[in-house]
């Protein structure tokens, strides 16, 4: 007996609100986390190893969308190429708003408290709003320090936190197409900021 697939609907997306994995068929599944977070993934077996490929935000990726994503994951595994490295790709022309908003979705199931992601969201959009819209592999340790810098002295607290957050985003930023131009420990290494 095959296995269905295309078992959601905008009906069932609209309404499903448990926490879990909710399959679709086919490896995709709409996974909600504990906070209300809801993501497209991609589940299988990769030498007998269950993997999991995250597609995005299900906000951002509509579920058409994630269908033809899952769908090139199958193919790649017929021609027997790892899904997930074949989704490591250079992140060229993408802003530090874009990887941003990855980071943000990928480590959200982790996040025990709304607010934790709130400060997330908020540090990175608010507070490193001039990086945002720049190429992610653009970015140089000057750019860093001129968003840290107004706030190092007067909340230093968030300041440093917005420097962690911020080289996990390049961090990440690196492990998709190569080495920033602002490595991590660049920024705290300038010796600009205290």
């Amino acid at each position: 007996m095959a296995r269905k697939i295309n078992r959601l609907n905008a009906r069932r997306l609209a309404t499903v609100t448990k926490c879990g994995r909710h399959a679709d068929g086919g490896g995709l599944y709409l996974s909600i986390s504990p906070n209300g977070g809801r993501r497209w993934v991609f589940l299988f077996r990769w030498h007998g190893k269950p993997t999991e490929i995250g597609l995005g935000s299900a906000r951002d990726v509509p579920l058409a969308r994630a269908r033809e994503l899952a769908a090139a994951a199958r193919a790649k595994l017929a021609q027997r190429i790892n899904p997930k490295d074949a989704v490591r790709r250079p992140l060229e022309g993408a802003t530090f708003g874009e990887c941003a908003d990855r980071v943000i979705e990928a480590m959200r199931p982790a996040w025990r408290s709304a607010k934790h992601a709130q400060q997330w969201v908020t540090s990175l959009r608010d507070y490193a709003a001039a990086l945002r819209r720049l190429p992610v592999d653009k970015i140089a340790t000057d750019d860093v320090v001129s968003v840290l810098k107004p706030i190092w002295n007067t909340k230093s607290v968030t300041a440093s936190r917005l420097r962690g957050r911020i080289e996990r985003v390049l961090d990440a930023a690196k492990a998709m197409s190569g080495p920033p131009p602002a490595p991590k420990g660049s920024i705290k290494r300038t010796g600009l900021l205290g």
